[in-house]
């Protein structure tokens, strides 16, 4: 009986917790993206993407490389492949003990762990080889889709071409129209 009410406080604490924690609604041109962001795990990465939602910096931007079975990224791009002006790059968070687990959303960043501004991207799958790992700084993990995972499905499904230095660039436009955020 012990085990039973201890296991069902943990079950409710991580549901308080759970609810505690922001959401985003990315309301796209594909349909409505929810995800729970993790401001515990990922602090520094989480409120980078807070405050470019606030401030309607993904409003207009796309989804630019479409990788399928592996990861949609978006959040730099605007529909005439104009990169946008981002404040400076953040600390790599991939310590975190999150994982490139499927429907997670994680920051996008060149080969400086330490580069990571305005993208990120959703992860089609497990993708354990973008976490950190022995001698490897990972990709850093600050969220997870909690609704809408058709609409990422169906990003993840485009067909692509390449356009300049885009080489996974969809076919079919999908625009970020606006972020909605839910404390």
């Amino acid at each position: 009986m012990k085990y039973y009410l201890l296991l069902l406080f943990v079950i409710f604490s991580e549901c308080v917790v759970a609810q505690d924690n922001p959401v985003a609604i990315l309301h796209t041109s594909a349909g409505d993206i929810t995800i729970e962001l993790y401001p515990m795990q990922a602090p520094a990465s989480v409120e980078n993407f807070l405050t470019y939602a606030k401030e309607g910096f993904y409003d207009g931007t796309i989804f630019h490389r479409v990788e399928k079975r592996f990861v949609i990224q978006g959040g730099g791009f605007t529909e005439k492949l104009q990169k946008k002006p981002t404040r400076d790059p953040i600390m790599n968070e991939s310590s975190n003990q999150l994982h490139n687990d499927r429907w997670t959303v994680a920051m996008a960043r060149t080969d400086d762990p330490n580069s990571a501004t305005s993208q990120f991207y959703i992860n089609l799958r497990m993708n354990s080889s973008l976490d950190r790992g022995r001698g490897k700084e990972g990709y850093a993990v600050f969220g997870k889709v909690i609704d809408g995972q058709y609409v990422v499905s169906d990003i993840g499904k485009q067909e692509t071409r390449t356009t300049g230095s885009f080489s996974s660039l969809p076919v079919e436009t999908v625009v970020i129209n606006s972020v909605e955020i839910k404390q």
